[in-house]
């Protein structure tokens, strides 16, 4: 089953994936907390960015945390251990072979992992088995289609949606966010409710602006421009002036937002 992480697995991008799993903790994990005892599964850990304030919320549950990736399991036990953090275990696994007992898990937690999968009903399928009855399942996942910005630039937008088509080309879906609700409804999960997350950053906002207009967002696209090349979706020139011109929503004049998504559903 085609699983393909688009920005890849470089240093830049672990520290992208550090800083912005810091900048939006507060957001996307005020409300997540587990109890004492409680074994939870969080698939597609990647290098513990998520990870560390899953724990850290969350020090007497039990959280199984695993991804496809054996370097980016190293690297996450490494930032774990370091953290003296001792209610997680690593293991690398398969989201579609999951390597557990039937009904094994309180509640499953993903975040920015859907997006890239073709096929997201056999991954929810696959997680199904090894939730019990009435345990939860937790959902976080961003749409690259609900950016607004200030000075709005066509070229920005070309940028954008250049990393959008890179994605979809790997068999993911970047605007995913908006289909979470279904998705889950129609996978068999029941009580989901959505709650949609919004980054708005301005000069008032400087640790937003730094930590997630620059070194989050407009970092990602930037990261898309080989690809993007590769597959002639644009130019070089086009590319280059489209990142400059969302690296200009970050100076004093500019104002970025972004939505993201998180649901919440029992089995």
């Amino acid at each position: 089953m085609e699983q393909e992480y688009v920005h890849g697995y470089s240093e830049s991008e672990a520290r992208r994936l550090h800083d912005q799993a810091q900048t939006l903790s507060g957001l996307l994990h005020a409300d997540t907390y587990y109890k004492d005892g409680e074994r939870v599964l969080e698939m597609g850990c990647g290098v513990g960015a998520q990870t560390r304030i899953l724990a850290g919320n969350s020090p007497l549950a039990k959280i199984i945390s695993a991804d496809v990736s054996e370097d980016s399991v190293r690297q996450a036990a490494r930032l774990l251990n370091e953290l003296r953090c001792d209610n997680v275990e690593f293991i690398v696994a398969d989201i579609f072979h999951l390597p557990f007992d039937e009904q094994e898990f309180d509640h499953i937690f993903i975040c920015f992992l859907l997006e890239h999968l073709a096929d997201t009903a056999e991954a929810l399928s696959s997680l199904k088995r090894v939730l019990k009855k009435d345990g939860s399942i937790t959902v976080i996942e961003g749409d690259h289609g609900s950016c607004f910005f200030h000075p709005n630039s066509p070229d920005a937008r070309s940028a954008i949606n250049c990393l959008i088509q890179s994605q979809a080309s790997a068999g993911g879906d970047a605007l995913i966010g908006r289909r979470l609700y279904p998705l889950l409804k129609e996978a068999g999960f029941r009580e989901v409710t959505i709650s949609p997350k919004m980054v708005y950053a301005d000069a008032n906002r400087p640790d937003l602006v730094e930590g997630f207009t620059k070194n989050t967002f407009t970092a990602m696209v930037e990261g898309a421009r080989e690809k993007a090349l590769a597959l002639g979706l644009t130019t070089g020139k086009r590319f280059d002036k489209g990142v400059m011109d969302l690296y200009r929503t970050a100076q004093p004049e500019g104002v970025f937002c972004y939505t993201f998504f998180k649901a919440f559903a029992l089995l």
